[in-house]
């Protein structure tokens, strides 16, 4: 199950990697909560949620294409140096008791280099363990992020209430040389370098091409966009569905559980395949709609556990299968587009599925969506399940391009009349 930490420098990352989440987490609780206090407004807390994940949104391909190109720990090394000022300057901010603008200012600022450090770290993290412990690296990651969560939340907690949310910023500040020390720490003779891409295939619009061109990688974002926007945004139906802070406080220590086991079930596993994906999806949809209608708030909370461990076990096998089925040369901008996803299904599924629960009901809003991503999910699997040449056919129709099907040996180009051969016209000499 632990296979990926044999190695040192995997060893080595995954303790960085375990700081640095916990010391993020602090940071959004602390964010929140001045956010919160100073404006009493939840929309201002949706607004700098949104500021952290428009840059991702826009310029996520520009990311990955510069992940691509050049030594990603120069990347690492600038932007986690980046990231430990701009923390440093939110403490400094919160302490002044500084106007809001100039807190939302350095949270985009955050944002943007957040931007060109995810592709980085996901190329480099494909680096510190063989190809064929990707999969285990990553499922481990996901018990990693799940535990700094939970410490991060409940560390937060007891410090902003004994010396204020400024230290949690400065906390964080102090994480992101965790990352820094991994980087110049590991041993680069063994590492396991990617390939990097010819010429001719460098530039976000080759990285573009290369997404669009493959049916595959198309059907996966789509499948993985449905399911985060509308089967996953569970702050906001969580939310809906508590009738008190103490019983959101639950909830999510609930979900937070789920998604250790779900890591830990990913991690269990030899191999993360696109049907294991796809089975998982639909049983966590379907659990999705269930939880709609089970009554009370136990109930709710004992279905949320097997879907906080099922969306790890889909998040994890989509990384895992979008890194592996690609060239090592695409995988940095195949990862930004990921994250553009992911960061485009957060911005929209979380209003929509509030708007949804003010509308009609957390528990009916529960229920439709766990409805249309279980439609989502078969679509996908019938697609997946056709021959290729109509997968081809299907993405280009999709994108409105015209597709030319392979010629078959021995047959001539170009259309040809319904009774036979194209008989060729006689020429006449004059």
């Amino acid at each position: 199950m632990f296979r990926a930490l044999r190695g040192r420098n995997y060893r080595l990352w995954a303790i960085a990697d375990l700081i640095s989440v916990t010391g993020s987490w602090m940071q959004l609780i602390g964010l929140n909560w001045v956010v919160m206090e100073r404006t009493g407004s939840a929309t201002s807390v949706g607004l700098s949620v949104l500021l952290s994940a428009l840059p991702s949104v826009l310029l996520g391909p520009w990311a990955g294409a510069l992940a691509d190109r050049v030594p990603v720990r120069r990347v690492i090394l600038a932007c986690q140096s980046s990231h430990a000022v701009l923390a440093a300057l939110l403490a400094l901010a919160v302490w002044r008791e500084a106007p809001m603008p100039l807190v939302f200012g350095l949270t985009a600022l955050a944002g943007l280099v957040t931007v060109f450090d995810g592709p980085a770290l996901g190329r480099f993290g494909g680096q510190v363990v063989a190809r064929e412990d990707l999969g285990n690296a990553l499922a481990l990651g996901s018990v990693l992020s799940s535990t700094g969560r939970i410490l991060g939340m409940s560390t937060a907690a007891v410090l902003a209430a004994a010396v204020g949310a400024p230290v949690l910023f400065l906390v964080n500040a102090l994480s992101f040389f965790a990352v820094v020390g991994a980087v110049l720490a590991v041993r680069r003779e063994e590492l396991h370098p990617l390939a990097s891409s010819p010429e001719e295939q460098v530039g976000v619009r080759a990285g573009l091409r290369h997404v669009t061109a493959s049916g595959r990688l198309l059907l996966l974002f789509a499948l993985g966009f449905a399911l985060s926007s509308l089967g996953r945004n569970y702050q906001v139906t969580m939310a809906a569905m508590s009738d008190s802070a103490a019983s959101y406080g639950t909830l999510s220590t609930v979900f937070a559980v789920g998604t250790v086991l779900g890591g830990l079930a990913a991690a269990a596993r030899k191999a993360l395949t696109v049907r294991l994906l796809l089975v998982v999806a639909g049983v966590t949809s379907a659990l999705q709609a269930v939880s709609g209608v089970v009554p009370g708030m136990l109930g709710f909370a004992v279905v949320l556990v097997p879907i906080a461990a099922g969306a790890v076990v889909i998040d994890t096998t989509l990384s895992t299968r979008v890194q592996l089925d690609t060239a090592d040369g695409m995988r940095g901008r195949v990862l930004a587009i990921n994250g553009s996803v992911g960061a485009a299904a957060g911005a929209v599924g979380a209003p929509l599925l509030g708007w949804l629960c003010e509308r009609i009901g957390a528990p009916e809003t529960l229920v439709l969506a766990g409805v249309l991503t279980l439609l989502a999910t078969l679509f996908a699997a019938s697609v997946l399940a056709a021959p290729p040449h109509r997968r081809a056919a299907l993405a280009h129709r999709v994108l409105r391009r015209p597709h030319h099907p392979p010629v078959p040996a021995g047959r001539p180009h170009g259309p040809t009349r319904p009774g036979g051969p194209v008989r060729r016209r006689a020429r006449v000499r004059v």
